[in-house]
């Protein structure tokens, strides 16, 4: 039988960072879908939605012998989808509402190949210390916040907010290694790779 390649469908470099942790070699198809939230869709829904969505267009261009993993990562708080912020004023909005409290992180992963399609969800309940306004301006300025759901990076500068953490430390970071390994190992492909 011939060895199954994954395909990462993400440009997303923390989740390329993930995969070479548990050595499991890849390559990148970045997909480009809208990721705007539906009318009423609850976090949960609209997480595994976005996830299924990125792997059913890199279906698209897959070998016989290919598998895909696609994921998404989204923060909540107060039942509200925090997303990437655009504008400085959006991530400072963003961190006050983390500062001082809980929130909650999922990220859903899909993996699937032509024949079948599978998803977990990994999900952390993170605190936040109290964040100054000035001090999520300056995290604002160390450009860390772009592109970031919930308009931080907990590997990053944002450490330092986090105050506890409960769940999957992977998952916040943007691909939960326990259910994507086991998920992996369903469609036939191995963490611990040894290179060439």
């Amino acid at each position: 039988m011939t060895a199954r390649s994954l395909i990462l469908a993400s440009a997303s470099p923390r989740r390329q960072e993930l995969l070479s942790q548990i050595a499991v070699p890849f390559r990148v198809a970045a997909q480009d879908i809208d990721e705007s939230g539906q009318a009423g869709e609850q976090g949960e829904a609209y997480v595994r939605r976005i996830a299924n969505e990125k792997a059913r267009s890199a279906l698209a261009t897959l070998a016989d012998n290919e598998v895909v993993l696609a994921a998404d990562t989204t923060v909540l708080c107060d039942g509200q989808i925090l997303g990437k912020p655009a504008s400085e004023a959006e991530a400072v909005a963003m961190l006050t509402q983390l500062s001082g409290r809980e929130h909650q992180v999922m990220t859903a992963v899909t993996v699937a190949d032509r024949d079948r399609q599978e998803q977990v969800l990994g999900q952390a309940r993170v605190s936040f210390r109290a964040i100054s306004e000035a001090e999520a301006r300056r995290y604002w300025a160390s450009g860390e916040p772009r592109g970031k759901a919930g308009a931080y990076a907990i590997q990053g500068l944002a450490a330092v907010f986090v105050e506890s953490l409960s769940g999957s430390y992977s998952a916040v970071v943007g691909l939960p290694l326990f259910e994507t390994a086991a998920l992996l190992e369903e469609f036939g492909i191995a963490c611990w790779q040894a290179g060439d």
